[in-house]
C-alpha cells in the first residue's frame, strides 16, 4: 500500500534538502477534511530555511513534483500546506491490499527481528481475582496481540504474586484458624478470609505481626512446613485463576512468578554490592537514589534477612535480558507502581547489563478500578471477583437476546460473546490512565459506544455477505461507484488502520484502537441507514458489498486484536 505520508515527506524533501524521515514526524491529520488529508506545518522549517512560514509554504508549492497520481491538489493556509490525495488511487490502494491480506490486512513486519516482553495479569496467589486485575490482564493482552500481528516476537509472561510477606501472614492464619476451613470448595474466598482475619489480628498484636515475618523468612530458608503451605496455596489458586482466563480468552508464554526468582537473587545483591551503591540502614540493605531525583531509597533486603519484590523484580529483569535478549520490556500495572518502578528502572543501572536493556523498560501505568465508594481492598475485604463479574456479564448479555430474539441459535456461546466483549471493550475504550469507577449500569450498557455496538455492526456487514452467492473479485469493481463523501470518509478511514495499530504501539495505548472501532463502525451505520446496499445496479451493488465487506473484516481484525470475540448472529 503506498504510504501516502512518505510519499509527501519525500516531495517536501527534494523541495527542501532535509531528511524526509524527519519532515515525515512533522506532517498531521487535519482534524477536518475540507483542510486536506495530510497538512504540512512550514514554521517546522523556519529556523532552518530562515524565512517566514507563509514563503516557505508558497516554495514548496511551486517547487513540488507531482504527475497528480498520488496528490490531487496542494492549498496554503497560513503556514500550511494542505494536501489532498488523489480520491481513485486511494481507493484502488485500499481495494488491493483488502484482496491482498484479506484476513491479515493492517499487518506489518515493522517489528521483525524485535523482542518484546509484555508483563501483565499477575494476579496475587491466595487472594481473589478481582476486577482491578482485569485492566492489567486486557490492556497487557491487546498489546501482546498488536505488536505481534505488526511483526514483534512477543513474550507474554504472567509474573504471579506468588512470594513475599503476605504469605507469611496467609501461613500463621493457615496455623490459627485452618481447621475451620474446608478448601475444597472455594478456596480463594476461605483463603481471603484467612488473609483478612490475621491482618486485623495483626494491627492488634505486633507479636503476631512479627511471627508472620518470621514465617515467610522460614519460607525463603526452605522450612518444610510452611513450603509445603505455600505450594498448597499456589496450586488451589492457579486453578482458580485459569477459570478466569478461560472466559477472558488470556494465555501466557511464562508463568515464571516471583518465587522463580529466589534463587537468582543473590547475584542480584552481589552486583549491588560490587557496584559500591548498597548501603546499610537500620540493619536492612538499601539503594540510595537521591543523585537520580528519587527521594525514596530501595530496599533490597529487610532488616530480618528477607528479600523484597523489589529484589525480585531486579532478578527478573536479568533474568528476561539474558534469556529473551528483549529490545522493550513493558510492566503493565497500576500508577499506584510508579515509585516502584522508577527505583527498579533506576537501579537495574547498577546491575552491569548493557544500555540496551536499561534504557528500554518501560512502565505501562493505567488507572485504578473503583467501586462508588472508594478503592478496593483484599485487606478490608470489598472486592468484586472478576469471575462472578463475567458470568453476571455473560447472564445479562443472555437476558437481552432471549428478550430480542428469543429464536436465535446458539445463544449461550452468542451470550459469552457478547457479555466478555463488553466487559473488555469496557475496560478498553478511555484512555488506560483514567481511573474506571465500576457502575454494573455502565460496564453492561448494550447502546451507544460499546463492544456490542460493534458487534451488531459487524453481524449486520455479515448478514449481508452471507445472503449473497460470492464475493465480488476486486477486480470487478468500479472505483468510481465509491466516490461520495460517506464512501471516502469510509475508505479513508480503512487505510488508517495500520497507522492507527502504529499508534497503539507508539503510546501502548489500547484504547487508540477502541476508538477507531467505533469511528468505523458509527461511519458504517450511517452509510448504511442512507444507502441500500443491494441495488439493482450490478456496478454500484458490487462496490457497495465490497464496502461493506472490508468494513465487516476490519472490525473482526480490531476486535481480535483487543482480546473481543465476534458472533455471526444477534
Amino acid at each position: 500500500m503506498i504510504n501516502f505520508k512518505k510519499e509527501i515527506a519525500n516531495m517536501i524533501s527534494e523541495c527542501t534538502q532535509i531528511n524526509s524521515e524527519e519532515l515525515k514526524t512533522y506532517i498531521e491529520i487535519p482534524p477536518d477534511d475540507t483542510m486536506g488529508d495530510y497538512a504540512f506545518p512550514c514554521f517546522k522549517l523556519a529556523k532552518a530555511l530562515k524565512k517566514a512560514p507563509p514563503i516557505i509554504a508558497t516554495e514548496i508549492k511551486e517547487n513540488i513534483k507531482s504527475d497528480g497520481e498520488i496528490i490531487d491538489k496542494i492549498e496554503i493556509a497560513g503556514g500550511y500546506l494542505n494536501f489532498y490525495i488523489n480520491k481513485k488511487t486511494l481507493i484502488r490502494n485500499v481495494l488491493e491490499e483488502m484482496e491482498s491480506k484479506n484476513s491479515k490486512y493492517g499487518n506489518s513486519n515493522i517489528g521483525k527481528g524485535k523482542n518484546i516482553v509484555i508483563d501483565y495479569s499477575a494476579p496475587n496467589i491466595a487472594k481473589p481475582f478481582h476486577i482491578g486485575h482485569l485492566r492489567s490482564t486486557v490492556i497487557g493482552a491487546a498489546l501482546y496481540n498488536i505488536y505481534k500481528y505488526l511483526g514483534f516476537n512477543v513474550i507474554g509472561i504472567n509474573h504471579l504474586g506468588d512470594y513475599g510477606t503476605q504469605f507469611g501472614k496467609m501461613i500463621e492464619g493457615y496455623k490459627l484458624w485452618g481447621k475451620e476451613y474446608d478448601l475444597n470448595e472455594d478456596p480463594i474466598g476461605k483463603l481471603t478470609d484467612i488473609y483478612v482475619r490475621i491482618n486485623n489480628l495483626c494491627k492488634e498484636d505486633e507479636n503476631v505481626l512479627n511471627e508472620c515475618r518470621n514465617n515467610f523468612k522460614k519460607l525463603e530458608e526452605g522450612d518444610q512446613y510452611c513450603t509445603e503451605l505455600w505450594k498448597k496455596f499456589k496450586e488451589l489458586s492457579l486453578k482458580e485463576f485459569q477459570k478466569v482466563y478461560d472466559l477472558l480468552g488470556s494465555t501466557f508464554d511464562s508463568w515464571n512468578g516471583e518465587s522463580f526468582y529466589i534463587d537468582k537473587m543473590p547475584e542480584v545483591i552481589e552486583k549491588l554490592k560490587a557496584s559500591g551503591r548498597l548501603e546499610e540502614s537500620e540493619g536492612a540493605k538499601i539503594v540510595n537514589l537521591e543523585n537520580a531525583g528519587i527521594s525514596t531509597p530501595i530496599i533490597i533486603e529487610k532488616s530480618n534477612g528477607s528479600t523484597t519484590y523489589a529484589t525480585r523484580d531486579l532478578a527478573a529483569i536479568l533474568y528476561r535480558a539474558r534469556t529473551y535478549d528483549f529490545d522493550k520490556a513493558l510492566y503493565v500495572t497500576s500508577y499506584e507502581q510508579n515509585l516502584h518502578f522508577k527505583q527498579i528502572f533506576e537501579t537495574a543501572k547498577l546491575l552491569g547489563l548493557d544500555e540496551k536493556y536499561t534504557n528500554s523498560l518501560e512502565h505501562v501505568a493505567f488507572g485504578m478500578v473503583l467501586l462508588k465508594t472508594g478503592k478496593m481492598s483484599t485487606r478490608e475485604g470489598n472486592v468484586i471477583k472478576l469471575e462472578e463479574l463475567l458470568n453476571e456479564a455473560i447472564s445479562r448479555a443472555k437476558d437481552i437476546i432471549e428478550e430480542k430474539n428469543p429464536e436465535l441459535e446458539n445463544k449461550e456461546e452468542i451470550a459469552k460473546k457478547v457479555g466478555i466483549g463488553a466487559v473488555i471493550f469496557n475496560d478498553l475504550s478511555n484512555s488506560r490512565i483514567k481511573d474506571e469507577i465500576f457502575d454494573w449500569d455502565t460496564i453492561l450498557n448494550f447502546q451507544g459506544e460499546t463492544g456490542p455496538y460493534i458487534q451488531y455492526i459487524y453481524v449486520r456487514t455479515k448478514s449481508i455477505i452471507d445472503n449473497i452467492e460470492k464475493l465480488p473479485d476486486v477486480k470487478e469493481i468500479n472505483i468510481n461507484e465509491l466516490q461520495d463523501e460517506e464512501e471516502i470518509k469510509i475508505i479513508k478511514l480503512l487505510y488508517q488502520f495500520e497507522n492507527v495499530l502504529e499508534n497503539v504501539i507508539d503510546k501502548n495505548e489500547p484504547s487508540i484502537l477502541s476508538r477507531y472501532l467505533i469511528n468505523l463502525a458509527q461511519a458504517y451505520s450511517s452509510y448504511y441507514n442512507s444507502n441500500k446496499i443491494l441495488v439493482e445496479d450490478i456496478e454500484k451493488k458490487n462496490a457497495r458489498i465490497y464496502l461493506t465487506y472490508m468494513i465487516g473484516n476490519v472490525l473482526q481484525i480490531g476486535a481480535k486484536l483487543l482480546g473481543i470475540d465476534m458472533p455471526n448472529k444477534m
